[in-house]
């Protein structure tokens, strides 16, 4: 399960890079880097994945050496909630400049907004 999941994050990722690269139109890459960091986020995720794993809690009822052989690592499920937060947060500050610069010049598409270039 985790590597059919591997591949599918690598497949996410290279779209996501496709659409960053190869169009102009900003709408069309704001999506293709939304792709790019879901496939990010699956990567960790298949990092983390154990088979039959369990949550990493300690109880009474589980030692701690069948913990550590059966417990999933918890750090790249925090990492990923993180990630969606800022991936998030970008994701809108990316289609606030493009709603900007329709406003400013009504086209999103790069070519057309020279003066912004450096």
């Amino acid at each position: 399960m985790s590597q059919v999941l591997g591949v599918f994050a690598f497949l996410l990722m290279g779209i996501g890079v496709w659409g960053l690269v190869s169009r102009r139109h900003l709408i069309r890459i704001i999506i293709g880097f939304s792709l790019l960091d879901t496939g990010v986020h699956l990567l960790l995720v298949a990092v983390g994945y154990r088979t039959d794993g369990t949550a990493p809690i300690v109880s009474d009822g589980i030692s701690a050496a069948a913990l550590v052989e059966r417990a999933v690592d918890p750090i790249p499920s925090a990492l990923v909630l993180t990630a969606i937060v800022i991936g998030l947060a970008v994701t809108a500050l990316m289609l606030s400049f493009a709603v900007r610069m329709y406003d400013r010049n009504r086209s999103v598409y790069i070519e057309q907004n020279k003066e912004l270039r450096w």
